[in-house]
């Protein structure tokens, strides 16, 4: 029987089968949305947690969206948004903001305001900044800089280098030889100033630039004292040369190391305003090779870039414009390296490349232009000489190259030749400032002040480039002072000191360290020597009897002064000392007093100065004059001294000598001297150090 349910039903002996579910596309379908309402879920609880991180503060929302904003930022709105999304995928153009500020405009700012203007004009920040970069170093000449000259804005490179025209009317060569290449690279680059060399009458007595000691160390001016006369110091100049921006296609010419007539407005001068050709039609067909290797050199790429242009020269050996881009390049890697023997591959490059067949005639002049300006810098002065010759057999019209040959006469003493250049010059162009202002210091050399005021003047006021240079203010001043006209005189000195040329009306010396204490008198505790003068004081007497023995003697030791600053009467001297090396020989006729000086190299060591006795004799007049630089002071023992008549000026304070006192003034302030006793006065001479110098720049100052 079978069993009975809980609700009272009977169940059957058989058992009833079980169900099986039925697979069908409804049953698939339902496990796919299953699938998918977990993914959504799980979406769900990413977005509730993100709004509970930012609702609660567990992240500082404001930081993210910054960070997003500078990155993402597209459209400069400040935000990162959907319209920045549209930038990014090139959908919308980005904008630009650009924010100007105003700031007061100097001298230094002018490459930055340009480009200011040029993206306020229009340009984009890239593509200016594209030009910036592309605008490689040029090649920079390397000059021998002088820091002690004074700051001048004229384009006379060639004269600044290896010449100098003294305070005393004389034109002044550099001790260079053709040893020069065997100095080490320190030794000629690092700004070493060569030593000026006696030559005769205008070529007798003292950068270049294009270099390079650091400048001296500004020291505060000091308080004006009961004797001290108010200056302008001027500025240290860093007289380096620098080459003209240049084409990458077809580079403009070398600076001219010495004259550019001031141009007319002329249908020739606009024809030298026209770039300069340095393409033949063979390098047209590598342009674009020399370009690359040229933009590497501009760049400052100095290696790769002479890499590059020797390839090229391997390449095409006929090819005028590779070699000269070699020759520039090494010229670069001369002034890198500190290298004379690499600057006188440039300079055989040079002629290489001027040398070549078919070579462009803008080629040419600007190669040997810069050819004569390097030999000149390694002291050969003759060889170029005779590449400014061949320049002017070339050139022939051109006058800025008769001007160059002129100063390279100069350099090598040859006045009578540089004269005869400037004289066919002023022939056919009269109104040259160049070529008068030269041809005016010529004739003063000569002693013809009254002929050379006019060209020195006239000069002077064309204003042309190589003009406006101190010592010829300063010769025309003294040319004028010497024919009476101390009015005219001193407004020349104005200028000059307008100029910068000057440290002052009343010193004038060209040869300067700036800041300098500067004064005209001083006392022995304000020079710090006091030691040196109180031995001189002590021993005057034995220094007296020694220098009176020479004098005595008929060997003739006293010899003539041979500056030319005499207007009368005769004065001799006796030197002991000259610039800083002992004549041996007039210490044997006078050893008490040499012995003496030896402790102290505050005047032995004093390579810009002299220690000798000096003899004026009755009606002596000494022109007004300064010395040649602000680096020494000098001081004068008094030896034998007329009770009257015997007096000296400085700036507008005259003093008189005492036997055993010292005077003490610094000479590059003017000074004159008369003497109108009845008997001869004896003094001597003692140049010391400026007392501010340090031993570094003493050691580093060149001899004068």
């Amino acid at each position: 029987m079978g069993e009975t349910k809980a609700d009272g039903t009977k169940m059957a002996n058989v058992a009833e089968p079980q169900a099986v579910p039925a697979v069908n596309k409804s049953t698939k379908k339902a496990e796919g949305n299953s699938i998918f309402s977990w993914l959504i879920v799980l979406a769900l609880l990413g977005a509730w947690i993100s709004v509970a991180v930012v609702w609660f503060d567990l992240v500082e929302y404001n930081s993210v969206v910054g960070t997003l904003g500078g990155v993402y930022d597209a459209d400069g709105d400040g935000d990162f948004d959907v319209e920045d999304a549209k930038v990014l995928l090139g959908l919308k153009e980005k904008t630009v903001t650009v924010e100007t500020r105003k700031a007061p405009y100097t001298r230094a700012d002018t490459s930055v305001n340009q480009k200011t203007e040029e993206v306020l004009a229009g340009k984009s920040q890239r593509e200016t900044e594209s030009e910036v970069r592309d605008e490689g170093p040029e090649s920079v000449p390397v000059t021998s800089v002088h820091e002690d000259k004074p700051a001048r804005a004229s384009d006379f490179h060639s004269f600044d280098s290896y010449e100098n025209i003294d305070s005393t009317g004389e034109l002044v060569v550099e001790a260079l030889s053709e040893k020069t290449l065997e100095l080490s690279a320190t030794e000629r680059y690092q700004g070493e100033e060569s030593i000026p060399v006696q030559l005769e009458e205008i070529n007798s007595k003292a950068e270049v630039t294009p270099e390079s000691k650091a400048p001296p160390e500004e020291k505060p001016e000091p308080e004006p004292t009961a004797e001290s006369v108010p200056l302008t110091q001027t500025a240290p100049e860093t007289t380096s040369q620098t080459s003209a921006p240049q084409d990458s296609s077809e580079p403009t010419p070398e600076s001219s190391p010495g004259h550019e007539s001031t141009p007319e407005v002329t249908t020739e001068t606009e024809a030298k305003k026209k770039k300069p050709k340095f393409f033949n039609k063979f390098d047209k067909t590598i342009k674009a090779e020399i370009n690359a290797a040229e933009k590497l050199r501009k760049k400052g790429k100095v290696e790769e870039a002479l890499r590059a242009f020797e390839a090229l020269v391997q390449k095409y050996p006929q090819s005028p414009r590779s070699r000269y881009g070699k020759a520039q390049a090494e010229d670069d890697m001369a002034e890198k390296l500190r290298s004379n023997e690499m600057l006188l591959k440039a300079v055989n490059t040079y002629k290489e490349a001027a040398d070549l067949p078919d070579a462009p005639a803008d080629l040419i002049k600007a190669t040997l232009k810069r050819r004569a300006d390097r030999q000149q810098f390694l002291g050969r002065t003759r060889g170029s000489l005779a590449t400014l010759e061949k320049l002017v057999q070339i050139f022939p019209e051109d006058i800025t190259l008769k001007n160059d040959l002129g100063v390279a006469h100069l350099l090598i003493g040859d006045n009578i030749g540089a004269k005869q250049i400037y004289e066919e010059i002023l022939a056919v162009a009269p109104n040259d400032g160049f070529a008068k202002v030269h041809y005016g210091f010529i004739l003063k050399s000569e002693n013809k002040i009254a002929e050379s005021i006019p060209y020195l003047r006239e000069g002077l006021r064309s204003g042309e480039p190589g003009t406006d240079d101190g010592r010829f203010y300063f010769h025309l001043g003294d040319a004028l002072q010497r024919m009476g006209d101390a009015n005219e005189a001193y407004e020349w000195y104005e200028t000059g000191y307008q100029h910068g040329h000057f440290a002052s009306v009343w010193q004038r010396s060209l040869y300067n360290v700036p800041g300098l204490r500067a004064q005209p008198w001083w006392t022995a505790k304000e020079t710090g020597y006091t030691d040196l003068v109180r031995m001189l004081e002590r021993n005057w007497m034995t220094i007296r009897d020694e220098a009176l023995a020479v004098l005595d003697t008929s060997s003739g030791l006293f010899l003539p002064e041979d500056e030319n600053l005499r207007e009368t009467g005769n004065w001799g001297q006796f030197t002991l000392w000259q610039q800083g090396r002992k004549v041996g020989t007039s210490c044997q006729s006078v050893p008490k007093t040499c012995a003496f000086l030896e402790r102290y190299p505050e005047a032995t060591s004093c390579k810009r100065g002299q220690i000798k006795f000096s003899v004026m004799q009755p009606g002596t007049h000494v022109w007004p004059h300064t010395g040649p630089t602000n680096c020494r002071l000098r001081m004068h023992l008094g030896l034998v001294i007329p009770r009257t008549g015997c007096r000296i000026r400085c700036t507008n304070q005259t003093r008189e000598w005492e036997e055993g006192k010292v005077l003490i003034f610094d000479d590059s302030f003017e000074h004159e001297v008369w003497q109108d006793a009845d008997s001869y006065r004896l003094i001597f001479i003692v140049d010391v150090w400026h007392p501010e110098l340090s031993q570094s720049q003493r050691h580093a100052l060149s001899p004068i």
